[in-house]
């Protein structure tokens, strides 16, 4: 009893810290979940947390980040980070109406509703398909492959996505090459590089004349601050009574739709579900708010959806999430492992039971909830008054820059750093010309860590 009453504390408190942390992050406009939630759970796994506190650190920082972005979106207009992106339409409108208040009550009350509901139908799915869990591992190079040329070509870039996988896939192999012949074996640097990649890129195009006269600005950016205005509810409003019976049964539904189809991209996802809504509502202002309320519970199911389908049933990050944000959860050696020879996986896949993944997933859900769901609720007009007038966005980004440089020294020395900055310059600007996405990136790494070797020994060359 002891040594479980400790697991649970240990992962009460790293909820705890991953709820509060990324509540404060998601209140920053801009911030991208990959460079922010992966590089933070990269470190909580490699100081040796044990594995229910990383998962409810991971799954308690994106709720809480899903939930929080509301309020830039809403109250600034301006997106919270990628997820929130698909609202802006919503968001922008309702601005303009003069309820961005209502807005964002509606948002973050999806986003609880879908949150309950995606960790038991996540865990329902994963255990439906974990009967082919051994298939799909020996299989794993080839399931890699189809899926890295799927997701590249529902990307922005399609075809050129797909086409530009072989150069990529190339790089990888041929720096893997380079590092190994000084006994250099580096993962966890591939990853940074490519989490970090459009940022890289901006750094290195600002150092080119041409575009840095395209970046100058003449004039200080400015934001205009919706007022506030005070609802009812007390200080933990039920989420049930802000929404109507149409709009909670529209996030239920887009919330169970959204957790089953965990291969698919979330911002595709957040889109589709968006338009699937709205073309069955007539009147405009009730198909905004219950379409900007379903996007916004969708950002929340999809993320707990495809990391933990994918780690329940296969231990391998068979998702844009699970290969992107998610993936120290999968792979982070030393501690997490994903062999290139065999499929054989040690990771939480491996450390957990499915019980477990239901019972710190939901208390991941439920401490998130507690936390930014009041805090958003009650004081988000002066938190996001604070925050645009005394944070720096450059400052948060110049931090995870500076973790991310430890962890690449840390893995790899100099060749670790020389590394990141190769792979994170190529992606960023794949990335930013190509729209060869960071999710395809991750998945053009897994094909060539696992699929190119698979390939060379079937062709016995």
């Amino acid at each position: 009893m002891a040594p479980l009453l400790d697991q649970i504390l240990i992962a009460l408190g790293m909820g705890i810290l991953g709820a509060v942390i990324f509540a404060g992050i998601g209140l920053i406009s801009g911030s991208d979940e990959t460079t922010t939630l992966a590089p933070l759970t990269l470190l909580v796994v490699l100081l040796g947390v044990p594995a229910p506190g990383v998962l409810t650190f991971f799954l308690a920082g994106a709720v809480a980040k899903h939930m929080t972005h509301a309020v830039p979106t809403a109250l600034l207009g301006i997106p919270g980070d990628t997820l929130a992106t698909p609202l802006m339409r919503e968001a922008n409108l309702l601005r303009k109406l003069g309820v961005p208040h209502i807005a964002l009550r509606k948002m973050i009350s999806g986003a609880v509703i879908a949150a309950l509901i995606a960790v038991p139908m996540a865990v329902l799915f994963a255990v439906m398909l974990a009967p082919f869990g051994d298939t799909i591992k020996r299989t794993a190079p080839w399931i890699f492959l189809a899926a890295a040329v799927a997701i590249a070509w529902f990307s922005k870039g399609r075809l050129a996505a797909v086409l530009a996988l072989i150069p990529f896939v190339l790089i990888i192999l041929g720096l893997q090459t380079l590092t190994g012949q000084y006994g250099v074996k580096l993962s966890v640097s591939y990853f940074l590089g490519i989490a970090i990649g459009p940022l890289i890129a901006a750094l290195f195009a600002l150092l080119a004349p041409d575009e840095r006269s395209h970046m100058r600005r003449s004039e200080v950016r400015t934001f205009s601050l919706s007022p506030d205005v005070k609802s009812g509810g007390g200080y933990f409003p039920n989420p049930l009574k802000v929404l109507d019976r149409q709009q909670s049964r529209w996030t239920a539904i887009t919330a169970v739709i959204s957790s089953a189809t965990f291969v698919f991209s979330p911002v595709a996802m957040t889109v589709i579900m968006g338009e699937l809504v709205g073309s069955r509502i007539k009147h405009v202002y009730h198909r905004l708010t219950t379409v900007i309320t379903a996007r916004n519970g969708v950002t929340e199911s999809t993320y707990i959806a495809e990391a933990l389908i994918p780690l329940i049933a296969f231990g391998l990050p068979l998702s844009p999430v699970a290969a992107g944000p998610a993936a120290p959860l999968f792979n982070a050696p030393p501690r997490f492992t994903v062999d290139s020879a065999t499929g054989e996986v040690h990771n939480l896949h491996t450390l957990l039971s499915t019980w477990e993944f239901f019972g710190y997933g939901m208390l991941a859900v439920i401490v998130a909830i507690l936390i930014a769901y009041p805090f958003t609720m009650n004081y988000a007009y002066r938190a996001a008054s604070w925050v645009t007038r005394k944070i720096s966005h450059e400052a948060v980004i110049a931090t995870f820059v500076g973790l991310i440089l430890v962890i690449g020294i840390w893995e790899g020395g100099l060749l670790g750093l020389l590394v990141i900055v190769t792979v994170g310059l190529l992606g960023g600007f794949l990335s930013r010309f190509l729209g060869f996405n960071i999710g395809v990136q991750f998945m053009g790494y897994y094909t060539a860590v696992l699929t190119v070797p698979a390939l060379v020994a079937l062709l016995g060359a």
